[in-house]
């Protein structure tokens, strides 16, 4: 007994240091962060009616700062996942899910790129982004018992920095081929044909549990990964004086996850250097992304160009080296430390991470037990400097300037839809496309051999080789993430044999494309009644991946309960407005069906499982195949449970939601940011309206700001932009002066 004693003892003499030193570990060995010698700033927040900060300063570092405490004020928790993914230490919040964002952040060299490009970036661009990081220190300083992390703070221009480098990519799909590279499950290419020896399917993986579900959930809204990435939508729409009837009118109209790192935050900046502009942005920016100042604005949609070439090397016995035109070359290998936390202590996880002249490598076990090697080269890789150009597009006064900033094909991705008070409209499929040489033979939407030189591109095609449309005969301009040559109507549209193959420029069509082109093809007049229409359409067409679902339901053998559900979806009106019995049941089976085409996936779903499915959901929470759409489609947050309207590939969209415990869809991905501007035809001042799901202070449900945004985003309707300080200070419901001064 004593000997069990002495034992358990010694056990514990050993085990507790070792839980002490799992515990706390991860912060002192976190990378510090220098802080260069502070000036000070001083900025003005003036909050209105609904809570949107609109930030004063006399500079637009001063401003800047601003920015960072209003939105640390209504979302810290969100910033500082962002921050500790610009810094590697995500994991240390997130666990497992969060390490994976983490191997990513040194596998394609953030930190690195930072590092190297952040001091080439103009003087007044990174004093922007100090500054924006002294907001955050100064926040985390006097609030530090809201600080997740130890040694998060503080941080600098160069953390923020990579941040941008991190998660630009994502945008354009290099998820999809990371994580099945990382996993070894099969690839799958986003563009162009099969390839073979690589079906496109990958099923998605499947937290367990309902914490680690939430923290799937959290993760991948902070970055867009794998599956979720190929989800990413939005529509926009320009319309010129002539068709509007009156003003030049631009439509912003985003589809994001509503909360997390890639949900919008609204606010508006205005300062005496001539900085005014009004929009939203990331978590993790000083200035919007898009939005409008007083001459001329725009919004983005995601493009789905091939703007990634994978290479497989030949690798030598021990993988440590790759054969590049007859010649062996080294390997380059780090081995960096994953924080990944269990509970309540952190490990401590070794991974190692590789580079070839191509770019990130990916080394996984091949069906033979030897390694294989994939190296990726994405376009804008290794650049940074999008940082300066939207900058220098919130304050540019004229098309020719905002295409100059566009022209420097500093923007990784996304369209562009734009319009200004001259009555200009413009829609530029911008993209940092890969200048691939076109004089080699490859299949450059394959995997290409990794032993060829002549196969590594060196930065983008020109920017007169992208499709751009400028004031296009029809007098409108739309994009909702279809191909660039379906825009602005018959008679304006782009030839798509204008442009090379090479670009891997996509083919493709959304329901919302088809049907704003229909629409707006067939309006007269696209005054401000028929727009908001079409915008607020809830309606699919018989094509594309619709039409393959209702083709298998006609086919479908069924009976009992699945031939009811079978027939009563042959009887749907293809309209998800909560006006008809086959409405739930449409939206929940179109969902996978949208998303198989979507994201290129190998086969369609089985229409028969599928159904039964649903059928067994519905019957399960509601008693009823036929409940009203909008007893399952909900807007929730905190004690506000709204119903909805719209399906996930309507342009009323409700794209993505989680299952509930009651077994209602709480919606996660949609319509998130809107705004709408309009220039009046007679010269006089911009006026726009907005709104967000739930309101400005999204992690605040102490704030009044929390959820006061919903009723009207239930509703379709918009609240007014307080674009012009007088009508901030006529509406203000707080003023506060922020500084870092002693």
């Amino acid at each position: 007994m004593k000997w069990l004693k002495r034992g358990g003892l010694a056990l514990a003499a050993v085990l507790v240091p070792a839980f002490v030193a799992l515990a706390t570990w991860e912060p002192f060995f976190a990378r510090e962060t220098t802080v260069p010698a502070q000036r000070t700033y001083t900025a003005e927040i003036v909050r209105d009616e609904y809570g949107v900060p609109h930030i004063y300063g006399q500079t637009d570092a001063d401003v800047a700062y601003g920015v960072a405490v209003a939105h640390a004020e209504d979302d810290f928790a969100t910033l500082q996942d962002v921050i500790a993914m610009s810094k590697g230490r995500y994991g240390a919040i997130a666990g497992e899910e969060g390490a994976q964002f983490d191997y990513i952040y040194h596998l394609l060299d953030a930190r690195g790129t930072a590092e190297r490009e952040y001091p080439e970036l103009p003087a007044d661009t990174r004093a922007l982004f100090e500054a924006y990081a002294a907001g955050l220190n100064r926040f985390a300083e006097e609030h530090a018992e809201e600080v997740k992390l130890g040694n998060l703070f503080p941080v600098n221009g160069e953390d923020v920095a990579a941040g941008f480098a991190l998660r630009q990519p994502f945008f354009f799909g290099l998820g999809n081929i990371i994580e099945p590279l990382v996993s070894g499950k099969p690839l799958r290419r986003e563009f162009g044909p099969d390839i073979p020896g690589f079906p496109r399917e990958i099923a998605p993986r499947q937290p367990e549990g309902e914490s680690a579900r939430e923290v799937a959930r959290t993760a991948r809204t902070v970055l867009p990964l794998g599956d979720d990435a190929g989800l990413l939508g939005s529509n926009a729409f320009a319309v010129a004086p002539e068709k509007s009837g009156g003003p030049t009118v631009l439509v912003s109209n985003s589809h994001q996850p509503l909360r997390g790192g890639v949900a919008w935050y609204e606010f508006s900046v205005e300062s005496e250097e001539g900085w005014h502009f009004t929009g939203a942005n990331f978590p993790g920016s000083p200035f919007p992304f898009l939005g409008h100042n007083e001459h001329l604005g725009w919004t983005n949609t995601v493009n789905r160009p091939d703007m990634v070439d994978i290479y497989e090397l030949v690798l030598n016995e021990d993988a440590s080296a790759y054969r590049l035109d007859g010649e062996w070359r080294d390997l380059e290998t780090q081995w960096v430390t994953l924080p990944v936390r269990m509970g309540p202590v952190v490990l401590p996880i070794r991974r190692a991470v590789h580079r070839s002249v191509h770019g990130p490598v990916i080394l996984r076990e091949g069906e033979d037990g030897r390694q294989e090697g994939f190296a990726i080269r994405y376009g804008g890789i290794g650049r940074i400097d999008q940082l300066d150009a939207y900058y220098r597009l919130n304050k540019a006064t004229s098309l020719e300037e905002w295409e100059g900033e566009l022209s420097r094909m500093a923007i990784p991705s996304t369209n562009f839809i734009y319009a200004d008070r001259e009555g200009n409209i413009a829609y530029v499929y911008n993209a940092a496309i890969p200048d691939r040489p076109e004089d080699v033979e490859a299949n450059w939407r394959g995997v290409l051999p990794g032993d060829r030189s002549d196969l590594i591109w060196h930065g983008p095609v020109g920017y007169e080789e992208l499709p751009r449309l400028v004031n296009p005969e029809s007098g409108w301009i739309y994009n909702a993430n279809n191909e660039p040559f379906t825009a602005a109507g018959a008679g304006s549209d782009l030839d798509p044999e204008a442009f090379s193959p090479v670009l891997g420029i996509e083919r493709k069509q959304t329901n919302r494309s088809r049907r704003a082109y229909k629409l707006m093809s067939e309006a007269e007049v696209l005054d401000r009644a028929t727009l908001e229409a079409i915008k607020y359409d809830r309606a699919y067409e018989r094509e594309g991946y619709v039409a393959v679902l209702w083709d298998a339901l006609e086919n479908l053998e069924a009976d009992g309960e699945l031939a009811e559900a079978r027939d009563l979806l042959l009887g749907w009106d293809f309209t998800a407005d909560n006006d008809g019995p086959a409405d739930a049941l449409a939206l929940l089976m179109i969902r996978d069906f949208m998303s198989a085409e979507y994201q290129n996936k190998h086969e369609w779903p089985d229409a028969g499982e599928e159904l039964a499915k649903h059928v067994a959901h519905l019957k399960r929470h509601f008693g009823r195949i036929d409940p009203p759409m909008s007893e399952l489609l909900r807007l929730r947050q905190g004690d506000r449970d709204l119903p909805l309207d719209g399906g996930s590939d309507t342009l009323r969209a409700s794209t993505t939601w989680e299952v509930e415990e009651d077994g209602r869809l709480s919606l996660v991905h949609g319509d998130s940011f809107i705004q709408w501007a309009e220039w009046p035809a007679d010269g006089g001042r911009v006026r726009s309206r907005s709104i967000q799901p739930f309101g400005s202070a999204t992690t605040r449900p102490d704030s009044p700001h929390h959820t006061d945004q919903m009723e009207l985003y239930a509703a379709k309707r918009l609240k007014p932009v307080r674009f012009w300080r007088e009508d901030v200070l006529a509406n203000a419901r707080s003023r506060q002066t922020v500084t870092n001064a002693p």
